[in-house]
């Protein structure tokens, strides 16, 4: 009898449609990321991304004011590349991670990021986040790290729970009604 291989991880979303690009994890179990200011280019990439119900919320404006602002140096948007040099993701730093209604009273840096949609829901949060994690901390040195993040995101919540952090505080942002919360690292 052939015994039945055993399933490491896995790695495709039945859900995606066909012909999604694959990206693996290298030997060391993380993707490698490169980071470098959003520019023009990528700004028009990332704002024509669209995620499905309910994570549609996290869909960027498509329109000439939102591309400019986050190309704005001012703005600390960067862009996610993989080895390859394809745009996996972005993030932010600072104020455009904040939802209106927060109470981030808190010295900490707040931290915005997407990834692209293709991508999603298939385990590479936490090689994302850390990579995220360590840039911050390289680039800004900020006494601590802060997220905010939609209460039906159990993904989002799991892997920032995984990479450290805690709730801290929840609150319903006022024109959208949906709730929120804000999660912060864990004090060492």
């Amino acid at each position: 009898m052939i015994p039945k291989p055993k399933i490491i991880k896995k790695l495709w979303n039945p859900g995606l449609p066909l012909g999604c690009p694959f990206l693996f994890k290298n030997m060391e179990g993380r993707i490698k990321i490169t980071f470098s200011p959003l520019d023009e280019r990528e700004a028009r990439e990332v704002s024509g991304w669209c995620y499905l119900p309910p994570y549609d919320i996290y869909n960027l404006a498509n329109s000439e004011e939102s591309i400019a602002y986050a190309f704005n140096p001012q703005n600390n948007f960067y862009a996610m590349k993989d080895d390859k040099g394809d745009l996996v993701g972005f993030c932010s730093f600072g104020q455009d991670g904040q939802v209106p209604g927060g109470d981030y009273s808190v010295d900490a840096l707040d931290i915005g990021m997407g990834i692209r949609p293709d991508l999603t829901g298939r385990g590479f949060g936490i090689d994302f986040v850390n990579s995220i994690l360590d840039f911050a901390r390289e680039r800004f040195e900020p006494p601590r790290l802060r997220v905010t993040i939609a209460v039906f995101n159990k993904r989002a919540q799991r892997v920032w729970r995984k990479a450290g952090f805690q709730t801290v505080g929840r609150f319903r942002h006022m024109e959208s009604r949906r709730t929120f919360f804000v999660m912060i690292e864990k004090e060492i």
